[in-house]
C-alpha cells in the first residue's frame, strides 16, 4: 500500500518507492512516511499501515512519535530564552536550578547549559523512569538524577546523553514558569504554525497515528506501552507528521517566522566539537559533511518501536524526513536520506572503503563491552569481527524488559579503530574504539553510546 501525495512528482519518486517497498518487505517494517523538501516543492509518500492490529494507510499527515528529534525543539526553545537574555549557554545549570545535582559534586556545581545541549556532560545518559502525568513529572525526574554516576569528565569524551535533556527541559519550565509542553507551544510550536504537534495520547487519539512495532522471532508485533512517560517529553516525546516537519525545516533553513535571529540559527548549526563516526555536534544538531558544501544538519529519533530521521542542508533549501513504525526502520531512514540527497542535490554519496584485518589483529578487539541498556559481544568469525547485541531492558521505564535482540552483524573496518555494520538490520551503523594513553581500549562507542571493555 503506497500513497504519493498530489503535490509530489510520482515519476520522480518511482526509484524511491521501489527502494522503500523492497526494504519494508525484507525488514518487516509495517509503515513508513517520507517527506522531501526542495525549494518551493514538497514531495511526500506514505507506505504500508499504521498498525498491524488496526491498520490504516500511512500518509504524509500520519502522526508518528518522532523521538529525539524533539531535542532540537527543546534546544530551539532554549535559544529563544538565550536571545531574550533569560538563559546563558555558558552558565552553570545551578544558576537556574539551584538544587541540581548528580552523583559527582564537582560536576553538579560546574556543568553548564551548553554541556546539556551538546551531549557532553559525561554522566550516564540512558536513565529512564515514569513519574506520572502530573505537572511535577519533570521536576521529579531531575531530582532522581542525584545518584546518576559520572562516566567521563564534562567536555572530554562525547557520548549521546538523554538525561541531560531532562535538565534542559526543566530549565525551560523554571525560567518560563510554565510546564514544558506549554512553554514549547508558546516558544516554538505555535509561532511556527505546527498545528498537529502533540505530547499526550488524549491529544493524538482523534487523529491518524502510527503505533510502534518490535521484531521477534515470529516477526513484527505491536509495542506496548504506546506512550512515553511525561518526564521524557523534552527528550523525545513529540508526536507529529512529515507535513508538519516541513514547517520546522523551512524555519531552520531561514524561511520561517523570525522567532530566532539568523545568528542564533547559525550558532545552532555550527560545530562545537566532534561527535561520533565523523559527525560533528552543534547545539542539539548533528552535522555530517557529505561532499563539497553539502552538509546534513539533523537528528534522529527512537522510541518504543518507532525510528525516525530528519535532516536539512543549509544553503540548498533542502530537507528530508523519514518516519517509520518499526525498531528495524533505521536502514530505511538512512537509505532514503542518501537517495534523496543524490537525486535532488546531484552528488554522489561517499562510500567507506572496507578492508579486513588478520585474525590475530581482530582478536585484539574481541570480547564483551558493557553498556547501560545493552551489552555488546564482539567475536572473531573467520575474516570478520561479529557484533552481537544483548539488550538489558530499562527503556522506556527503568523496569521495562529487554527488547528482542537484533540479528548479529559483521563489522568491516573502514579506518584505524573504526568499523561499520554490514548486515541488516544494523547495516550502516558505525562504531569506533577509543583508546587510553597506553594504547589499550578504553571504550567501544556504538550508536553514540559508550561501552566499556568487560573485565
Amino acid at each position: 500500500m503506497v500513497t504519493v501525495n498530489e503535490s509530489s512528482d510520482g515519476v520522480r519518486l518511482r526509484p524511491l518507492v521501489r527502494q522503500v517497498t523492497g526494504l519494508m518487505a525484507e525488514l518487516g517494517v509495517p509503515g513508513v512516511a517520507v517527506g522531501i523538501l526542495h525549494g518551493d516543492r514538497e514531495y511526500t509518500a506514505g507506505f504500508g499501515v499504521t498498525s498491524l492490529e488496526n491498520p490504516l494507510p500511512v500518509t504524509a499527515d500520519t502522526l508518528f512519535q518522532v523521538g529525539s528529534i524533539t531535542k532540537t525543539f527543546t534546544g530551539t526553545a532554549l535559544m529563544r530564552l538565550v536571545e531574550a537574555g533569560k538563559v546563558r549557554l555558558e552558565e552553570p545549570v545551578r544558576s537556574y536550578l539551584p538544587d541540581f545535582r548528580v552523583k559527582d559534586d564537582e560536576v553538579s556545581a560546574k556543568v553548564t547549559v551548553g554541556h546539556l545541549l551538546t551531549h557532553s556532560s559525561g554522566w550516564v545518559g540512558d536513565y529512564f523512569d515514569d513519574f506520572g502525568l502530573g505537572d511535577d513529572a519533570l521536576a521529579r525526574m531531575v531530582a532522581a538524577l542525584a545518584d546518576l554516576p559520572q562516566i567521563t569528565s564534562p567536555g572530554t569524551v562525547w557520548a549521546y546523553n538523554n538525561a541531560g535533556f531532562y535538565v534542559a527541559g526543566r530549565i525551560i519550565e523554571v525560567v518560563t514558569a510554565r510546564p514544558y509542553e506549554d512553554a514549547l507551544q508558546e516558544l516554538v510550536l505555535g509561532p511556527l504554525g505546527l498545528e498537529h504537534a502533540y505530547f499526550f495520547a488524549h491529544e493524538v487519539v482523534t487523529h491518524r497515528f502510527a503505533v510502534g512495532h518490535l521484531t521477534g522471532e515470529a516477526g513484527p508485533f505491536v509495542a506496548r506501552p504506546w506512550a512515553l512517560p511525561r518526564c521524557a517529553n523534552p527528550v523525545g516525546g513529540l508526536i507529529t507528521s512529515v507535513r508538519e516537519l516541513f514547517k520546522y525545516a523551512r524555519f531552520h533553513l531561514g524561511h520561517g517566522p523570525g522567532i530566532l535571529s539568523a545568528g542564533a540559527r547559525r550558532l545552532m548549526q555550527t560545530p562545537t566539537g566532534e561527535a561520533d563516526a565523523g559527525r560533528l555536534i552543534g547545539i542539539t544538531w548533528f552535522i555530517q559533511p557529505v561532499a563539497g558544501d553539502i552538509r546534513l544538519v539533523g537528528h534522529g529519533g527512537g522510541t518504543k518501536g518507532q525510528i525516525t530521521l530528519f535532516n536539512f542542508v543549509p544553503g540548498h533549501d533542502f530537507a528530508v524526513c523519514v518516519l517509520t513504525n518499526s525498531d528495524r526502520g533505521g536502514v530505511i531512514n538512512s537509505e532514503v536520506t542518501r537517495w534523496a540527497v543524490e537525486a535532488f542535490l546531484g552528488i554522489t554519496w561517499p562510500e567507506p572503503e572496507i578492508y579486513n584485518l588478520a585474525p590475530d589483529r581482530l582478536a585484539a578487539y574481541a570480547g564483551r563491552y558493557e553498556g547501560i541498556l545493552s551489552d555488546i559481544d564482539l567475536v572473531v568469525d573467520g575474516p570478520w569481527l561479529m557484533l552481537k547485541q544483548r539488550p538489558k531492558g530499562g527503556f522506556p521505564r527503568k523496569d521495562s524488559p529487554p527488547r528482542p535482540a537484533p540479528p548479529p552483524s559483521r563489522l568491516g573496518f573502514y579506518g584505524p579503530d573504526r568499523v561499520i555494520a554490514l548486515d541488516l538490520p544494523l547495516k550502516g551503523s558505525r562504531g569506533e574504539f577509543l583508546r587510553n594513553p597506553d594504547g589499550s581500549i578504553a571504550w567501544f562507542r556504538f550508536g553514540g553510546r559508550l561501552f566499556r571493555p568487560g573485565l
